[in-house]
């Protein structure tokens, strides 16, 4: 089927708080576009340190390896990475799969966002992955733009959800640290 217009998104996308994109003087764009949603950065953020000497193991994740940052902004320091959360709470439809790209703004910066992909009937706040592949601190503004989400609507619905599988991510009210199914999330 294909991309989801703005009145698609509007009509099928639960997003809360839903904001309509308008030019907004001095701040980095948010809200539906022509075929999209720009989300908004929270102002959690974690930013990764190696004061503890923390080994990055996805398996077994150690939350000493960042700092908490609470704050209007975030500086991150040259060639590091932090993570942070959306604004927004998504609920994402069972023929729906959304996927995050970044924001031109931040991109033509070097500030680089990832986020997976939303699978259907996933929902909750997202994680958003924030790489500052520069060799200079680079500001990051909470409470504006930080990506865009594109919604893919397919042409027939799928066997197993992410609700179906009860999936390890669902309904999280926030910045969600990895884990591994069996062991406990990190608290952090």
């Amino acid at each position: 089927m294909g991309l989801l217009a703005d009145w698609q998104i509007r009509k099928d996308i639960k997003i809360v708080p839903f904001a309509e994109e308008s030019y907004r003087k001095g701040v980095v764009s948010f809200g539906v576009s022509s075929y999209g949603y720009d989300v908004r950065v929270g102002r959690h953020f974690k930013l990764f340190t190696n004061v503890y000497g923390a080994i990055i193991d996805p398996k077994h994740f150690e939350p000493k390896a960042f700092v908490d940052i609470e704050g209007d902004f975030c500086i991150i320091p040259p060639n590091s990475f932090a993570l942070a959360e959306t604004v927004e709470y998504f609920e994402i439809p069972r023929d729906v799969l959304a996927v995050c790209l970044g924001k031109s703004t931040y991109a033509r910066c070097g500030i680089i966002v990832n986020v997976t992909p939303l699978e259907p009937e996933w929902r909750g706040k997202i994680t958003i992955e924030i790489s500052n592949t520069t060799p200079l601190p680079a500001k990051i503004y909470a409470n504006e733009g930080i990506a865009q989400i594109l919604f893919h609507r397919t042409d027939a619905i799928c066997e197993k959800s992410y609700a179906d599988k009860k999936g390890k991510y669902q309904d999280q009210a926030g910045l969600t640290l990895p884990f591994v199914i069996g062991q406990e999330p990190p608290q952090g």
